[in-house]
């Protein structure tokens, strides 16, 4: 008797695991845990490396990674832009994919000096758009909309703030935030990658 139950039980259990895998075969994102939702990116108006106005509009329905660095950094930007070229060599022909590296530095890093930054580094839109604009602006994107920094560092004056990062914040196609990544870790720009495609399947609601 008890050597039938076992038999049942087994068959039972390799039953039911089949169906599970079968089910993630055939129907995209079945078992994927979902990301949680964290904010909504806001309105924003800056200017890319050639100059063309960038706005949240141009953002719709894309799946974004936004950063933030500065082109004269020696620190920890060239190691986030190594990084983050990799997402882009993987994700560049995809449509609905895009990377936006905003400066936290514009008195610095005109137009022109993230256009000579990004050639030198091989990051081009419409995959890769690198943006400048008002400093308070940026800051507040960061703080806000991205969370890549405590909302409360705006207490002194914005000429006195600089923003150091070295997180990156994963966008869905509806501007809203999933989540945020240590872009100097190995595994988590691998778990970067797995959420990305993840987004990538997400039909817009």
């Amino acid at each position: 008797m008890k050597r039938k139950v076992l038999i049942y039980s087994v068959f039972f259990i390799l039953l039911v695991g089949g169906f599970l895998y079968a089910l993630t075969q055939y129907i995209p994102g079945f078992g994927e845990v979902k990301l949680p939702v964290l904010s909504y990116v806001q309105p924003f108006s800056f200017h890319d490396q050639n100059g063309q106005a960038f706005t949240e509009r141009e953002a719709k329905g894309k799946v974004v990674i936004a950063e933030y660095f500065f082109t004269t950094c020696t620190g920890i930007c060239p190691k986030m832009n190594t990084n983050m070229k990799t997402l882009y060599n993987t994700f560049k022909d995809e449509k609905d994919f895009l990377i936006l590296s905003h400066t936290v530095d514009p008195e610095t890093d005109s137009v022109g000096r993230l256009k000579k930054y990004a050639d030198s580094i091989g990051a081009y839109p419409p995959a890769w758009h690198m943006l400048t604009g008002r400093k308070d602006s940026l800051y507040a994107a960061a703080r806000v909309s991205y969370l890549l920094d405590d909302p409360k560092n705006n207490n002194d004056k914005i000429e006195n703030q600089f923003l150091h990062t070295q997180f990156f914040a994963l966008v869905d196609k509806q501007g809203r935030v999933r989540k945020i990544y240590d872009s100097l870790k190995k595994n988590e720009i691998e778990e970067l990658k797995k959420d990305i495609r993840q987004l990538l399947q997400e039909k817009e609601s």
